[in-house]
């Protein structure tokens, strides 16, 4: 019977992980107002990543 144990976990996993990516999709921001906020986020990201470029240690 550990099978069937083992397939209860698995839709318990499912399900919580499930429920975790829609509390993360459903933030309250307008579709225009995520594309901004994301593009932000990229930018700093590559601004960091250039200034890890050229200053090396």
């Amino acid at each position: 019977m550990t099978r069937g144990n083992q397939r209860e976990l698995a839709r318990q996993k499912n399900m919580k992980k499930s429920q975790d990516k829609q509390k993360k999709q459903d933030d309250g921001l307008s579709a225009a107002a995520r594309k901004q906020r994301d593009a932000q986020i990229m930018q700093e990201k590559q601004k960091k990543a250039t200034q890890k470029k050229d200053d090396p240690k």
